[in-house]
């Protein structure tokens, strides 16, 4: 950046690079010629002159007679300048900015006994881990939140943008991890809302995949739903798992939690089904992307002030040498 008291700030590459905030005020220039035109016409009445031959006086008296034209022309780069400072130049930097504004998700995954029926590939529990993990990879700055639910919960992970560490949780995930045995769904619906509940922002997504019914649990999953609407929580429930002969699937609770908390409930009764669901969540809570612009303005308003400053104390200074007494001949 040049300095101020540089030249180059009224060349015409410099001035064209400005946005003027206060730009009506360059029609102040026109008053210029204005107030010169009243000037001669109101002095040159008053004014009697005197034809004299000096010779070679004459001659050198007119070198000053051209010299006294600097008071006023000083005078004018310093008006000029002035209207310069108060329209304001201005140099503008604009950053546009992407930036993505995080999902979190809370993963509550059931690790019940029933989980490792083999009607999935290679079982249930193993076949939502394998697609869980992909769906992990294809998050992008969305925080996630792990919990292992049986007839108790465990939190896995708090909320984190650390996918290696979540997938590798995934992977040594197994049904021995709780004891006590059970589905407490209301119980883990509570540990994944509380998981979110003090998250600001409004995406925030509960998914919880079961292959039964609330059978434990001290809280009871309508309680649980209650709280997810407090919080702004939406909940997609996945029910895993065939329905044979021995065993039924119960969809009810998962059913009435996605449909109370403005979700949505899957039914995944194979892998392929399963990935196709855990696609479509994909789907449906995308990283939303924003634009932002950072606009940096800088005034240069103080370099044609300093300049102005400059130019009426130069004319000022002339004006009391001899060349303001040649003015007034």
């Amino acid at each position: 950046m040049q300095e101020w008291y540089s030249i180059y700030w009224f060349s015409l590459s410099a001035l064209q690079k400005f946005e003027w905030a206060n730009e009506y005020y360059f029609y102040l220039f026109t008053l210029i010629p204005l107030l010169f035109f009243l000037k001669w016409v109101f002095t040159s009445q008053r004014k009697k002159y005197l034809t004299l031959s000096l010779g070679k006086i004459e001659t050198q008296y007119s070198l000053f007679n051209w010299l006294r034209y600097l008071i006023p022309v000083f005078f004018v780069l310093g008006i000029s300048a002035l209207i310069l400072a108060i329209a304001r130049p201005q140099l503008q930097n604009i950053n546009n900015e992407k930036y993505t504004e995080g999902i979190d998700i809370a993963l509550g995954i059931d690790i019940s006994e029933s989980m490792l029926a083999n009607d999935l590939n290679p079982n249930r529990l193993d076949a939502a881990k394998n697609i869980a993990k992909d769906f992990i990879s294809g998050r992008d700055n969305d925080r996630i939140a792990l919990v292992a639910f049986a007839g108790e919960t465990s939190t896995l992970s708090p909320l984190t943008t650390d996918y290696a560490m979540l997938k590798e949780t995934l992977t040594g995930l197994n049904t021995s991890l709780i004891k006590t045995s059970g589905t407490a769904i209301g119980l883990a619906l509570a540990s994944c809302i509380n998981k979110l509940r003090d998250v600001p922002g409004k995406s925030k997504v509960v998914i919880l995949i079961s292959d039964g019914d609330n059978t434990t649990g001290e809280i009871d999953p309508n309680i649980a739903l209650e709280l997810a609407k407090i919080f702004g929580i939406r909940i997609y429930s996945i029910a895993i798992g065939k329905n044979n002969s021995t065993e039924k699937i119960d969809e009810a609770t998962l059913k009435n939690l996605a449909k109370g908390a403005n979700g949505m409930f899957f039914r995944a009764a194979d892998n392929q089904t399963l990935s196709q669901i855990f696609n479509q969540i994909n789907t449906l809570e995308k990283t939303k992307f924003k634009d932002t612009s950072i606009r940096d303005v800088s005034d240069y308003y103080y370099i044609y002030l300093n300049w102005s400053i400059v130019f009426f104390l130069i004319a000022f200074f002339l004006k009391n040498t001899f060349l303001g007494n040649l003015l007034k001949d």
